[in-house]
């Protein structure tokens, strides 16, 4: 019965985002050369199936709210060229949303896609290395950056990116470590799990992703690409205007998965009942969160009722196709693999 649920659900999902799909390149959006939404699409499934949260799946087939925002995140994933095969993207439920997560990769290969092709080079700095920034104009620049090898275990206190774009210009941001734990503190990570564990690599992701917002927000690249690009970055901080309930351990659990090769104790959550407001009831959900597209736009009464959240179990143990799919009695990854 659960599978069946899970399966109607799949396909429900896959005939919305693949038709809106269709409908978002008739009015000239472009995917990536060599990308297939359709295997991207089955992917995320397994993902969504297999997440630290549970079967999303299964919990969307009596959930609208919850279906309604893995449409939206699978929407955007596609829009944006991403796929979790790749280790470019994963999944977090919060309360009864799911939000769509770009990794270090990801993150990458959308700046290429926005700026026309870049060469991106992200950098940490060390106690003891010799740096120096100066400004050329009004932007600054990295003049000195030298390191040892004697350096390498110190703590890190600034790092840097590079960002060398086809027409031959060339951006530097640079962070101080009060400024990415700062960053790290609004995030719903709270500093915490791979933050901790590795701290270098997650300093290259947050110094890439303050890049990537200043060059997505300017980027005259399809408007829709855009959109969907800067809504997955904000979906990295906390923010009250969204109707979310925040997991920090689920968030915790997840990013521990994609950057550890050691074991996570699957996350238990107590029952708790959540009653939808009368104000709500007569509402209509959008299918996409693309502002000027109504006609992707799907209204889904939702009935006023009481449910009762899922209690997640332990989970089965999930097959290691060489993504992020981590926790619990899964398979060790190699070193190779650190999906940063």
């Amino acid at each position: 019965m659960a599978n069946d649920l899970t399966q109607t659900t799949q396909r429900s999902l896959d005939e919305q985002v693949i038709g809106n799909l269709e409908r978002l390149r008739e009015q000239g959006l472009e995917m990536p050369p060599g990308y297939s939404p359709q295997n991207a699409l089955k992917s995320a499934f397994f993902e969504l199936t297999n997440n630290t949260g549970g079967n999303l799946l299964q919990m969307a087939a009596s959930n609208q709210e919850m279906k309604t925002s893995i449409s939206n995140a699978l929407l955007d994933m596609v829009i944006q060229g991403l796929s979790p095969a790749k280790k470019q993207c994963y999944f977090i439920k919060y309360g009864n949303k799911v939000q769509l997560m770009r990794s270090y990769f990801g993150t990458m290969a959308v700046l290429d896609r926005v700026t026309g092709g870049a060469d991106i080079t992200p950098v940490v700095v060390r106690q003891g290395d010799d740096f120096q920034v100066g400004m050329n104009g009004p932007n600054m620049v990295v003049t000195k950056h030298e390191t040892k090898f004697e350096n390498l275990d110190n703590e890190i206190v600034a790092a840097y990116v590079v960002i060398k774009l086809a027409n031959g210009k060339e951006i530097t941001t640079v962070m101080t470590k009060k400024q990415i734990d700062q960053s790290w503190a609004k995030s719903k990570m709270k500093g915490s799990g791979p933050q901790k564990e590795f701290p270098e690599e997650m300093a290259k992701r947050t110094v890439i992703n303050r890049a990537a917002k200043s060059l997505i927000n300017t980027s005259n690249d399809n408007d829709l690409l855009v959109q969907a690009a800067k809504d997955t970055l904000e979906n990295e901080f906390d923010d009250e205007r969204k109707d979310v309930t925040p997991q920090p351990k689920q968030v915790v659990a997840l990013e521990e998965k994609l950057f550890s090769n050691k074991k996570a104790e699957p996350i238990q959550k107590e029952a708790e009942d959540v009653v939808i407001p009368t104000d709500f009831q007569d509402e209509n959900t959008r299918i996409a969160n693309v502002p000027g597209h109504p006609e992707i736009e799907q209204a889904h009464p939702i009935i006023k009722e009481a449910v009762s959240e899922p209690i997640q179990e332990e989970l089965l143990d999930v097959p290691n196709f060489g993504r992020e799919e981590g926790v619990d009695d899964v398979e060790e990854f190699d070193d190779d693999d650190y999906p940063f």
